[in-house]
């Protein structure tokens, strides 16, 4: 099963042309939840994971199971949340009455040291995300007896990190994932599902990370070497950069173009644009790289490739931090009103934008491959703001 991040990009077209090419969504919120329906992505096709799920959030699946329109399955992030499910599927009556179960994974913590940035391991031992081997198995055993069939326990669900450097980490984690599988469903047949997330990386243009396919090669081997009947029936991932970063352009406007000192008397040229932190944050989060290239150069179109004047230029955003800040990069001559385009932005940009200063969101606008070009999603608008 493929299922496509939300997190990643959250406008609901991209969300349905996403769906049209066979994935089904993964969700973190009620309010993912709601995108992914208004894209046309059915209830069944839809996963509901994340750390931060309210009691809202559970009652909406349980409502949705008890309906009979419940997601393909929930993620469960900890004991607390386990309790807090199992007693709203009891009250509802989930199971009973003609009334389907709701099935359930569990995420576990594999405590491994992912090949990328601290802020994007979410593998790692320390991290907030999971359950360790023995949390996961006794939420399981617990399930089992407290539900009374209200809860149906599916798997498990693994993620290492983001934007992972090489593949080392996640095979150890997965290694684990597959053990456990096998131990829970030795007593539990119907544990048969493992998601193993997201992760794969998008490299910084010009450079290579490890692709899907690396991945996939190391399952193989971790599979066959456990006995048939202690596989998990159904494997499912569920990427959101990889699919979509490399689609998105932040096009942004020149403010402003000026020399600054550099040390030993050097000077360089810094560059303010009307876009920044606002609308890509991850510069200024953990300092990702976006690739920036100029559209117009003193007001005239630029060719593609390479500028002959290009100089280094320090690109800073336009908002009131320090921190809002986009790199050194090589731009031609530019002038106020000129045109640049930022790398990479379909991942990660909209999803985590921002009003902060009182900027209303930009539009989001759809190329077409003859040219056309269709409104997604509207400007924001100042009286939208407060």
């Amino acid at each position: 099963m493929r299922q496509f991040s939300l997190k990643a990009n959250d406008v609901a077209a991209i969300v349905g042309i996403v769906h049209a090419l066979g994935l089904g969504a993964n969700v973190v919120s009620s309010g993912e939840w709601a995108i992914a329906r208004r894209a046309g992505v059915p209830n069944e096709r839809i996963t509901f994971e994340g750390i931060g799920k309210a009691d809202a959030d559970l009652r909406r699946a349980v409502r949705a199971a008890a309906d009979g329109a419940g997601p393909m399955w929930l993620a469960v992030e900890s004991p607390d949340e386990a309790d807090a499910l199992t007693a709203m599927a009891r009250r509802r009556g989930l199971g009973a009455n003609g009334r389907p179960p709701l099935h359930v994974l569990f995420r576990l913590n594999p405590a491994v040291s992912p090949e990328t940035s601290a802020g994007l391991a979410v593998g790692a031992a320390g991290a907030k995300f999971g359950m360790t081997e023995t949390e996961l198995t006794s939420v399981v055993e617990g399930m089992v007896d407290r539900s009374r069939g209200a809860l149906i326990p599916r798997g498990i669900h693994l993620h290492v990190g983001s934007q992972l450097g090489a593949v080392d980490a996640w095979r150890d984690a997965v290694r684990r994932s597959v053990a456990l599988l096998a131990l829970v469903r030795g007593g539990l047949d119907a544990f048969d599902t493992l998601d193993l997330g997201g992760g794969f990386p998008v490299a910084p243009f010009g450079q290579d990370g490890p692709r899907p396919e690396r991945f996939a090669r190391e399952l193989g081997p971790l599979l066959e070497a456990i006995p048939e009947d202690r596989r998990p029936r159904r494997l499912a991932v569920e990427p959101g950069r990889f699919v979509v970063a490399r689609a998105g352009w932040l096009v942004a406007r020149v403010l402003h173009v000026r020399e600054r000192p550099a040390g030993d008397g050097d000077v360089v040229r810094q560059v303010v644009l009307d876009a920044g932190m606002t609308e890509l944050i991850r510069p200024a989060l953990y300092g990702a790289r976006h690739g920036i290239v100029a559209l117009t150069s003193r007001g005239r179109p630029t060719t593609a490739g390479p500028h002959p004047t290009a100089m280094p230029a320090l690109v800073e955003g336009p908002v009131c931090e320090s921190t809002d800040h986009l790199g050194t990069h090589d731009l031609p001559p530019l002038r106020r009103g000129d045109l640049v385009a930022i790398r990479d932005a379909g991942a990660y940009a909209t999803s985590i934008g921002s009003t902060y200063n009182g900027r209303p969101r930009p539009a989001q606008v759809l190329l077409e491959r003859d040219g056309a070009l269709h409104l997604a999603r509207r400007r924001g608008r100042i009286s939208d703001l407060g």
